[in-house]
C-alpha cells in the first residue's frame, strides 16, 4: 500500500514538474514574441543551390494558432526535420514561383536572421530596447535585417563615385546613371523577380555603408565589382522594405 502511495506521489511530482517547465518555456516564448522573435519547429526540408526552404509550426504565436503549417525561404543553411528555430523580421510573397524547384508557393516567408542557438535569441533580446519602447508584437522587428559593416578598402573606379559619396549627395545623383565599385556581402536571388546585392567599399558617410542595388546578373559573396545603373530615392517596394538609397537595373562590368 505504501508503495502505491509513494508511485502515486512521485507520478504527480513528475507531472506538476513537467507543468511547470512547460508554463516556463510558454513564458519565455511570449517574452521572445514581444521582441519580434519567433519559435518554430520545422517539418520539412527542402535545399536549392541558395535557398534552404522549410515547411514550419510556429510555437506559442496566438496569431497563428489555427495554422497547420507554413513555408519559409532563407540563405541555405543546414536544416533538419524536427528542428527548434528562431527567426525575426522577413516578409510574405503570394504566389511565389520557384524556378529551380518548378513550384510555386501560395504564400512564402523570406527570412534573414534564423538561428537554432540561444546565442542568437540572448544577442538580439540586448540589441532591442525595452518592451515599453516596442510598438507590438511585430511592427518593430519587420523590414531589413541589421547590416554589418564589413571590413574592406576599396578604391573607387575612374569616372566612377564612392558610397559615402553617394549619400553625402543623393538628391545630386537621382535618376543619374553612376558607377560604383565594391565587393559583395550580400546576395539573394529571384525575389520580386529580381537579383539582389548588397555591396560596401569601406566608405561611410553618416554612418551609412552598404548600399543596396537591383539586377538581373549573377554574383557571389566576396566578389569584388563595378556596377553601373540608376539611382533612385525613397523606394518603397511594399513588405515593410523601405529604400533610402537603391541603385536599380544595375549591370555588372567585368
Amino acid at each position: 500500500m505504501r508503495t502505491t502511495k509513494n508511485s502515486f506521489i512521485l507520478l504527480m511530482i513528475g507531472v506538476l514538474f513537467l507543468i511547470s517547465c512547460k508554463s516556463t518555456e510558454d513564458k519565455k516564448r511570449d517574452e521572445l514574441l514581444k521582441l519580434g522573435i519567433h519559435t518554430i519547429l520545422v517539418k520539412e526540408v527542402i535545399q536549392t543551390s541558395q535557398y534552404t526552404y522549410l515547411r514550419f509550426q510556429e510555437i506559442g504565436n496566438p496569431a497563428n494558432k489555427d495554422v497547420d503549417t507554413l513555408w519559409c525561404a532563407v540563405t541555405s543553411i543546414d536544416a533538419k526535420n524536427g528542428d527548434t528555430l528562431y527567426y525575426k523580421g522577413g516578409f510574405a510573397m503570394k504566389q511565389f514561383q520557384s524556378k529551380e524547384l518548378s513550384r510555386t508557393f501560395n504564400e512564402i516567408l523570406f527570412i534573414d536572421d534564423i538561428s537554432k542557438t540561444d546565442d542568437f535569441v540572448k544577442r538580439e533580446i540586448a540589441a532591442v530596447p525595452s518592451h515599453q519602447q516596442m510598438e507590438s508584437t511585430d511592427t518593430a522587428m519587420v523590414g531589413k535585417p541589421k547590416i554589418e559593416k564589413a571590413n574592406v578598402k576599396i578604391d573607387k573606379i575612374s569616372g566612377g563615385i564612392s558610397i559615402a559619396e553617394l549619400y553625402a549627395n543623393k538628391s545630386k545623383y537621382e535618376g543619374k546613371i553612376v558607377k560604383i565599385k565594391g565587393q559583395v556581402t550580400k546576395f539573394s536571388p529571384e525575389i520580386m523577380e529580381k537579383n539582389w546585392i548588397h555591396m560596401q567599399d569601406g566608405t561611410d558617410a553618416n554612418g551609412k555603408f552598404d548600399l543596396t542595388i537591383t539586377t538581373k546578373e549573377t554574383v557571389k559573396v566576396g566578389d569584388i565589382i563595378v556596377v553601373e545603373g540608376k539611382i533612385a530615392l525613397n523606394k518603397d517596394l511594399g513588405y515593410s522594405y523601405f529604400y533610402e538609397v537603391l541603385l536599380e537595373e544595375a549591370k555588372i562590368i567585368k
